[in-house]
């Protein structure tokens, strides 16, 4: 684990400080904007300010070139889509369509914030995928003018051994959970193995079970002791129920 800084309360300074000017003429040379580049620095991060309505980022820290290979001022959405893993851009797709939700819960609310976080594999700088922890802030406001507002940090966790039950997933407003990530954060999320993530997707793309026992090469058996576990552990009453839950957390 490379960083040593955990503690976000800078980044809701930086929120406090150029929130009222819509994140527009960030000058690089402001003592808080250097602290939090040396922060970046420090835990192999960078992160970037975005207004959700207008789909636009309007400020990039300095180690997206570092860590992505994309200047700051050319960091854009679609260019981010396609350093993201091929395996994982179908997912990638969902947890947007989860993200432009909440913003759309949060216009009709008028006020508040929420926080997600998920892990992607994106390609770095040298062209190899890296395991990237993304963390979003977003919070309605209403200065300079009304929008759904993120500040998003990207953090490389590649020395976190990946849990055998799937990716790391928040959505909620606890924000002790906005933090440097260590093991205990990174453990929210996870209920099933990997082989029942398998057969979950499967499901989703209407496969039966003895096609799923087929594909995997296991026995039919053996798929509806998954599928009893699966929902054992959900706490769901059907299957139905689990795949809805799972779409709109924006995991399958």
């Amino acid at each position: 684990m490379k960083g040593t800084s955990s503690d976000y309360k800078l980044f809701f300074k930086l929120i406090e400080e150029y929130g009222p000017k819509g994140f527009a003429g960030i000058d690089p040379n402001d003592p808080l904007m250097v602290e939090a580049e040396e922060i970046m620095e420090t835990n192999d991060q960078f992160f970037y300010f975005g207004d959700l309505l207008l789909f636009q980022i309007l400020y990039t820290s300095k180690r997206s070139m570092d860590m992505l290979g994309i200047e700051p001022a050319d960091l854009s959405h679609p260019k981010f889509y396609k350093a993201t893993h091929p395996d994982e851009m179908e997912r990638y797709v969902l947890y947007k369509n989860v993200l432009m939700k909440t913003v759309h819960n949060l216009l009709l609310a008028e006020k508040g914030h929420k926080l997600l976080s998920t892990s992607f594999q994106v390609k770095n700088a040298k062209g190899k995928y890296i395991n990237l922890l993304l963390q979003f802030f977003v919070f309605y406001s209403e200065v300079p003018y009304k929008s759904v507002f993120v500040f998003k940090v990207h953090t490389n966790i590649d020395w976190y051994k990946k849990h055998k039950s799937g990716n790391h997933h928040y959505l909620g407003e606890d924000l002790l959970n906005f933090r440097y990530p260590d093991k205990e954060l990174l453990k929210i999320g996870h209920i099933f193995s990997n082989r029942e993530f398998d057969i979950l997707q499967l499901i989703e793309k209407g496969y039966s079970t003895e096609q799923i026992a087929e594909t995997l090469f296991l026995s039919s058996n053996t798929i509806k002791t998954h599928r009893k576990h699966i929902i054992s552990k959900s706490g769901k009453a059907n299957m139905s129920e689990v795949i809805f839950y799972l779409k709109e957390q924006g995991l399958l």
